[in-house]
């Protein structure tokens, strides 16, 4: 093979001179050779094989930190559908082998495959043991397999872990071609070598002196340069420089191609790092950037007077627009969003504010005030949260569709309420919570009380857990008779819980925590199926009673369950009772949003014969809107009208027309909260078909009811 330029003239010009002292220098400086090839191309391994676990490690700790922090919630409350969303999307990722989300003995829950083959199997593999141990992110490997472990928490409690594996295939493999790369190219050099020593051997044995002083110079120092080069890209310095001089050879080449390696990894560094610290679909700082950042600053601010402002912000029903509109609409609406949410931010005209998205549809604002600062920091955070609540409930525009959104905020301030990043995000998201419990779309200050109602509440939910199965919670039934005759028509089956220590809990307030937590998931099909064994019970033991319905109330959750179909089949098909003797109320709530799914689940439900009534009617935005699009045989006309029927004439006209236009539809309409004589009377010469309320009964527990039954035969309750 040929040298090119003027390394081939320069070997031959110092040949002609150095002939004599040739044959001395020829086996010092191949010698050398080998020792320098050997060098370089051991050192690039090393570098090279650093350089591609220190990758691979990297992007497994950022991502098993993220996918463990995005898992917290759905793992809390046993989301299989966005823990399977979640595991997928990282199952989407290279060279991820599989994603484990176990629970704190090791059981696998959801292993990313829609029938979640793995659930339930205790996981036994080499790595299992440690990861299921590990306290904190842990990373094992054997050469071929990484595998990062991470435990699950909420708050101080650890509620299960995340496993991600990643193959090192491909990494061996870049590495092994690049090493190959580079052994190839120092080969040819040698082999170029070899032909020159041999040229200048057989013709410039006297140059043999000039010839090693210009291999040092010309071969060996360049090499020498790519060896500390490459250490320094080892130690993460990619602005270092190989000077390539012009050079048209062989070494010019491999100088220029080592800078392009460099540029390139320099290049996936900074992509691993935006990806660990942004935000892909709204360009914000990421939760694991929030986190350092508010880390540094209250670091920066021990022992100075500077304060900090925290602003928990989640959006209201974000979940609403992607099953009705669609994930890419949402994901459009969501950048809408940020970028209303960061206009207002700007506006507040604070330097240092940080704006991050820390989860799917969540945000926190950072503003902070420097030392000596004379500014109200909590009367600026109030504002901005005010602003943000006024700005976001404008409508979006997407698609020629306007969509409607809150946000509710929760605002916290160091030093004050925390000293540390960790705490001061929990209380921000107590008071995000307090101000959702407060009717959304609003903000709230924190304060020691919320921590305290927080308490009881996760207190209650824990104790809700099993009450059932303890026998705490039971049915009541209250009487619904017709309103023409006063004799019964059926019962409304109503939960009560009776706690041992805290004794009656309200319905309001654990029927809102089995909905928020899922257990209504597991409550409901048991409060559906022991109704309809107790109407069964009494149409079969008391003649009077044949014809009696139960109705019982459905929440918008249990709706929306792929399995409530399944559900209501499952308990007539358990008790015997005719599907047309149970009636399903709804209120309006569980409608709106999603009428043209809601719709069709209901008519199939009709089809089958069970009763739909619409609850708390009149009370709605659009109420008699819902009776064109949602089929339902009845309406109940919310108490609150009722009430002031006597008095109220507007109450009593709007009554008045309720009743006319369900009747003109052929819908019936029952009347609740019937408590006196006179409402009895008006709503029964207005034509309401069925009535319910103290003026009847009051609602009893079933054994009662039973009583009542076998001693009155058919009970008319209406007191005439």
């Amino acid at each position: 093979m040929k040298l090119r330029g003027s390394l081939q003239a320069g070997f031959v010009a110092m040949a002609l001179g150095a002939l004599v002292v040739a044959l001395a220098a020829i086996g010092v400086m191949l010698h050398q050779q080998q020792r320098t090839r050997a060098d370089v191309l051991a050192l690039s391994q090393r570098s090279m094989h650093a350089l591609a676990a220190e990758r691979v490690v990297a992007r497994g700790e950022a991502i098993s930190v993220q996918l463990a922090d995005a898992l917290v919630n759905p793992l809390y409350y046993f989301d299989l559908d966005a823990m399977g969303s979640a595991v997928r999307n990282v199952l989407q990722q290279p060279d991820v082998v599989y994603v484990l989300i176990f629970d704190p003995s090791g059981n696998v829950i959801h292993d990313g495959s829609n029938d979640i083959d793995a659930y339930g199997r205790r996981m036994d593999d080499a790595f299992a043991a440690q990861a299921i141990a590990a306290r904190g992110r842990h990373m094992q490997h054997d050469g071929r397999l990484l595998d990062v472990a991470m435990p699950i928490r909420m708050g101080e409690q650890r509620i299960g872990g995340v496993r991600i594996g990643y193959s090192l295939d491909s990494a061996i493999a870049d590495e092994s071609a690049m090493a190959a790369s580079m052994g190839a190219h120092l080969d040819r050099i040698a082999r170029r070598d070899l032909w020159t020593i041999g040229a200048v051997l057989l013709v410039l044995v006297a140059m043999g002196t000039a010839i090693a002083l210009t291999l040092q110079r010309r071969l060996v120092r360049p090499v020498r340069e790519l060896a500390d080069a490459a250490q320094q890209i080892e130690a993460g310095n990619y602005a270092v420089v190989v000077p390539a001089d012009g050079r048209q050879d062989e070494i010019g080449e491999l100088v220029r191609a080592f800078d392009r390696m460099r540029d390139s990894i320099a290049r996936h560094d900074r992509d691993i790092r935006r990806i660990a610290y942004t935000d892909p679909l709204t360009g914000l700082a990421n939760r694991l950037a929030l986190r350092e950042a508010l880390d540094m600053r209250l670091l920066e601010m021990q022992g100075a007077s500077g304060r900090l402002a925290l602003l928990f912000a989640d959006v209201d029903d974000f979940k609403r627009v992607n099953d009705t509109l669609g994930h890419d609409v949402g994901d459009e609406v969501l950048i809408r969003f940020t970028a209303r949410i960061a206009a207002a931010v700007n506006a507040q005209g604070i330097a240092d504010a940080l704006l991050a998205r820390f989860g799917g549809d969540e945000f926190v604002v950072l503003l902070q005030l420097p030392e000596g600062s004379a500014q109200d920091l909590r009367r600026m955070a109030q504002t901005l949260a005010a602003r943000l609540v006024e700005d976001v409930s404008q409508p979006i525009d997407v698609q020629g569709r306007d969509v409607f959104l809150g946000i509710s905020i929760g605002i916290t301030l160091f030093p004050d309420d925390a000293a540390t990043a960790g705490m001061l995000l929990k209380n921000g998201d107590i008071a995000m919570y307090h101000a959702k419990l407060a009717g959304k779309n609003r903000f709230s200050v924190y304060s020691l009380a919320m921590d305290q109602a927080l308490e009881r509440r996760v207190h209650l939910e824990h104790e809700l857990r099993g009450a059932w199965e303890r026998g705490e919670l039971n049915l009541v039934y209250q009487p619904v008779i017709r309103m023409d005759d006063g004799g019964l028509a059926g019962v409304e089956a109503l939960l009560r819980w009776e706690h041992p220590e805290l004794g009656a809990i309200a319905p309001s307030v654990f029927i809102d925590i089995a909905e928020q937590s899922g257990l209504i998931d597991v409550i409901g099909p048991l409060v559906l199926e022991a109704a309809c064994r107790e109407a069964r019970h009494w149409q079969q033991t008391y003649p009077a009673a044949r014809s009696l319905f139960v109705s019982v109330n459905v929440s918008p959750r249990q709706l929306r369950s792929g399995q409530f179909a399944a559900e209501v089949e499952a308990a007539l098909a358990a008790s015997g009772l005719d599907a047309r003797h149970l009636h399903l109320e709804l209120t309006e709530t569980a409608v709106i949003g999603d009428e043209a799914r809601i719709g069709e689940l209901l008519g199939a439900l009709r089809t089958l014969g069970v009763k739909v009534w619409l609850d708390d009617f009149g009370t709605g935005f659009s109420g008699l809107s819902h009776l064109r699009r949602v089929p339902v045989d009845g309406v109940k006309i919310d108490r609150s009208f009722v009430a002031d029927v006597l008095r109220d004439p507007d109450d009593l006209a709007l009554t008045t027309a309720i009743i006319s236009m369900a009747h003109s539809i052929g819908i019936t309409v029952v009347a609740e909260g019937v408590e006196k004589d006179g409402q009895y009377e008006v709503l029964r010469d207005r034509g309401c078909d069925l009535g319910q309320g103290f003026r009847f009964g009051h609602p009893v527990p079933a054994r009662t009811f039973d009583g009542q039954l076998g001693a009155a035969g058919s009970p008319r309750t209406h007191g005439t």
